[in-house]
């Protein structure tokens, strides 16, 4: 079950997806056990550099301009406190650092320009460094490159059948491309989903099929909970169930083996016993630090607790992928 493909079919994932659950999770456990190291969890922390006054009308995000969440809206961060805000996290334990501004899509211009600049700053604690801006060209992509971004965070959300359903101003296709985009730019992609928006079990199963049928597999898969926030329109969703997020990620450790699986949005809702359940069916990433953008997220040192009472150990920056390293190489350009 390690060997990686790009030819799932649904009924393939659906037989994966619905099998009992301490199956699934054994599964899993032993195709994440011949991939990765076991108990190596990576750290992660995700900025929010740019936020609020977004034109996208993205049915779970506060950040939308036209929904009253009570988010306000702030400019692009100084360069000088983004540097400041990774330095923490990497002393809190972080070994990668997500910039996210809250943009349709990047723009050629100043605010554009001190985004490369803050990725060439953090590339300097040594980190990997992570944007996610929008839909992007491949001009744009390239530049960021050069600037020595390590990888670029583009979710698909959920499956293309379900997904006007909650985004009408871009399309699923829209994602794609930048996603190619950023493929051919030599970056690494983060891209996964949402669940909790109302979709069904074959929308989950889609949407994984979606990412495993690249014709490279995302280094980076986060799986993220619904978090409601009042004001957007999936703010009376129903939480979603322990066991459905196990699934989803034992499913995704079967299915991309060698990807990084991130337990993302609405992990503070879990006990350390439901997280532990979650790493032992292949997760292996968090986000940490009291914020994931706009949302509620565990501290930094709850999170060590709970590596101590599981007996995890962090991983470095760049293990997977050495050759990726260009920042640390050469001075940016």
């Amino acid at each position: 079950m390690s060997d990686v493909r790009h030819n799932w079919t649904i009924e393939e994932i659906r037989t994966i997806y619905h099998t009992p659950l301490l199956s699934l999770v054994l599964e899993a456990s032993s195709v994440h056990n011949k991939n990765h190291k076991f108990g190596e969890v990576q750290i992660s922390s995700l900025l929010s550099i740019k936020t609020g006054g977004c034109s996208e009308d993205c049915a779970y995000c506060p950040q939308a301009a036209r929904y009253h969440t009570g988010v306000q809206v702030h400019a692009l961060m100084k360069t000088e406190d983004v540097v400041t805000a990774a330095q923490n996290a990497k002393d809190g334990g972080a070994s990668r650092f997500c910039m996210g501004a809250a943009w349709r899509e990047v723009r050629d211009n100043r605010d554009f320009d001190r985004v490369l600049d803050m990725v060439k700053e953090v590339n300097k604690l040594d980190m990997e460094v992570c944007c996610t801006l929008g839909m992007l060209t491949g001009d744009q992509a390239q530049k960021l490159a050069d600037a020595g971004l390590y990888a670029y965070n583009h979710n698909v959300d959920t499956s293309a059948e379900h997904y006007e359903q909650i985004i009408t101003t871009r399309t699923y296709d829209d994602r794609l491309q930048t996603l190619s985009n950023v493929r051919k730019a030599g970056i690494s992609v983060c891209s996964g989903g949402i669940i909790g928006m109302g979709e069904k079990d074959d929308d989950r199963i889609g949407m994984l099929m979606t990412l495993a049928n690249l014709p490279e597999h995302p280094e980076s898969v986060p799986i993220n909970v619904l978090v409601p926030v009042e004001g957007t329109p999936l703010a009376d969703s129903k939480r979603v169930p322990f066991d459905e997020l196990v699934r989803m990620i034992a499913t995704a450790r079967i299915m991309m083996p060698h990807s990084a699986v991130r337990l993302s949005a609405g992990r503070l809702e879990l006990s350390i016993s439901e997280q532990a359940m979650c790493f032992m069916a292949g997760a292996n990433s968090i986000f940490a630090g009291d914020k994931l953008l706009t949302t509620p997220n565990p501290e930094f040192n709850s999170d060590k607790e709970m590596f101590n009472i599981l007996g995890l150990t962090p991983k470095a920056a760049f293990v997977d992928a050495p050759h990726k390293k260009n920042a640390m190489q050469h001075e940016p350009a």
